[in-house]
């Protein structure tokens, strides 16, 4: 038995973004299934519905769905119209090859006021006398029965006749019923003569002629019918699978994935063949694994193992196991993905410290001075013509005659004389005991 499932939901939502609570439309169509679930529940907000070529034999759990504006239950069970009065919106319901018999249960629709649409074609009411006048006779609000638009004048002959009309329906509906029953009988008996045909006899009959004498064997279109004829391709479909799988070898048991020897060592496995990198950090003292994964690969579908002497990754049921040279602390490992390439990225730091020494780093007055001394050497070494410049003292030439009689004292004076003598002009005399010092602007100062 196929049932809605929240992953068939999510599935069939992929132009949602795979969400269901706001999804507004949604198709499962053809999916084989056998019951309405889960929909009130996880998807609240439809509008439009896709039911069809299902095997469903009755319309439940849709009554939450207030928006729902469109039902489509073609090629199904459904035997009545049921369960939709709390689907405020609905506007279209198709029901086309179906076997509704009870066609009083249209009169569940009369209080969906925006109701619109409705398609009962290939079911048993169909036949019906009066079929037609009595359902445009009790639903006010239908515009089209079965892609016929319905006239003003239509419905004006329908309501004037409406409790006969209603009455023979009644009647027919009863025959109806008594036929659904005999049907019922008829199929429980022949399932139990199937079920007794199937021991010896049935092996000693060619498969290919019960086939045949099968698909040739006349029955009534019924619902009973409809799902006998999909168990018994189900059934074909699974004995050919398994001859298949025969055939190929597909049924041998899958080869059991060692992951030790017998003596204990790690075995190395690599199921994926994916093309990994592995690097020891010394600098940091670890182990670094890169494992090439999908992009777009859910991380759910991985499962990481970091264990003292090995690393376990298993992808999607495919092992890859590397055995690692030095012991490797489990608690402080790490694992991420890259947002770009999507590989898995594994940091393993090792148990075994390793001791190194310390740099010696300058301080500060080291590296002034270093810098000094550099920038020294530099400057001899670019401009030693200047160096020697700097070195030599420069001399104040002063004439022979006068330098006996020069008062050197009375060059330099205290800070208030040395204050007036720089507003002076640049000539200046410097008068001694003896002789008048001319000062010459050719001679550089002496301080």
């Amino acid at each position: 038995m196929v049932r809605i499932t929240e992953d068939l939901l999510r599935r069939r939502a992929e132009h949602n973004n795979c969400e269901t609570f706001s999804l507004e439309e949604i198709s499962l169509h053809q999916q084989e299934l056998e019951r309405i679930e889960l929909l009130d529940k996880l998807c609240r907000d439809l509008k439009i519905l896709y039911l069809q070529s299902n095997l469903i034999p009755k319309i439940e759990n849709v009554g939450r769905l207030k928006k729902l504006e469109y039902l489509n239950l073609a090629l199904n069970n459904i035997t009545k119209i049921e369960n939709l009065e709390g689907c405020e919106s609905l506007q279209k319901l198709d029901l086309t090859v179906n076997f509704v018999g009870e066609l009083t249960s249209v009169e569940s629709l009369r209080r969906n006021y925006h109701f619109k649409e409705l398609y009962l074609t290939g079911n048993p009411c169909t036949e019906y006398e009066g079929y037609r006048e009595y359902v445009i006779a009790t639903l006010d609000s239908l515009k089209w029965l079965d892609g016929k638009e319905i006239d003003k004048s239509e419905r004006i002959l329908a309501k004037q006749d409406y409790d006969r009309i209603r009455n023979k329906i009644i009647i027919q509906q009863m025959e109806y019923e008594k036929k659904r029953e005999n049907e019922r009988e008829d199929a429980e008996n022949r399932k139990l003569q199937n079920e007794k045909q199937g021991g010896e006899e049935m092996e000693n009959v060619d498969s290919n002629e019960e086939e045949k004498r099968y698909w040739q064997q006349k029955t009534d279109y019924t619902p009973e019918s409809r799902i006998e004829l999909h168990q018994h391709i189900e059934e074909k479909r699974q004995q050919r699978e398994k001859k298949d799988d025969e055939r190929l070898g597909r049924n041998k048991p899958a080869r059991e994935t060692r992951f030790f020897t017998d003596d204990g060592r790690v075995l190395n496995i690599n199921q994926g063949k994916w093309d990994f990198e592995f690097c020891d950090d010394e600098e940091n003292n670890r182990f670094v694994l890169d494992l090439p994964c999908f992009k777009y690969l859910d991380t759910s579908l991985i499962d990481l193992d970091v264990q003292p002497l090995y690393c376990r990754v298993i992808v999607k049921g495919k092992v890859f196991q590397l055995a690692l040279s030095e012991e490797v602390n489990p608690d402080s490992s790490s694992a991420k993905r890259s947002q770009t390439t999507g590989h898995l990225i594994v940091e393993m730091p090792k148990v075994k410290q390793v001791v190194k020494p310390l740099k010696n780093l300058p301080t500060k007055q080291n590296t002034s001075s270093h810098n000094k001394t550099k920038e020294k050497e530099e400057t001899h070494i670019s401009n030693p013509q200047k160096d020697n410049r700097v070195l030599h003292h420069e001399r104040l030439e002063v004439e022979p005659n006068m330098s006996s009689n020069m008062d050197f004292s009375k060059i330099v004076d205290d800070n208030k004389t040395a204050s007036k003598q720089g507003t002076m002009q640049k000539e200046t005399i410097i008068q001694s005991d003896n002789s008048i010092f001319v000062d010459d602007p050719d001679v550089p100062p002496l301080i």
